[in-house]
């Protein structure tokens, strides 16, 4: 059942790197995990992935920086990213959208609602 697609995810917590990738590792789809928004960044522009989960609390370079470096890259700028984070404000959400992600998502997440969204966005 190997899929089409190649997904980062850039986070600094090691059970939500986990997670996601056993998630989209059993749907077929190949998984990369960067710790931090730095070697996140490298990470994408090696790899130019088709989609990223990105956290927005992170060591060295924040999710933010990390998506507005994105948007300004021709070589990865159309790549669709979603936020992550634990901080449920709306000003959050505005900021993550402002910084030119595509969307947000609420820590703990649903792992059936994000292995959908996945699919919806990759296929």
């Amino acid at each position: 059942m190997d899929r089409a697609g190649k997904i980062i995810v850039i986070d600094d917590e090691f059970f939500i790197s986990k997670s996601l990738s056993f998630i989209f590792e059993k749907e077929g789809y190949e998984c990369l995990v960067a710790g931090n928004g730095e070697e996140g960044l490298e990470l994408v522009k090696q790899e130019k992935p088709d989609l990223i989960f990105l956290d927005i609390s992170m060591p060295k370079m924040d999710g933010y920086q990390v998506c507005r470096e994105i948007r300004e890259d021709p070589d990865i700028e159309k790549t669709y990213v979603i936020m992550l984070t634990a901080m449920g404000q709306e000003s959050d959400q505005v900021a993550s959208l402002e910084a030119g992600a595509d969307e947000y998502m609420l820590k703990p997440f649903d792992p059936r609602a994000v292995k959908k969204r996945v699919t919806e966005i990759l296929e």
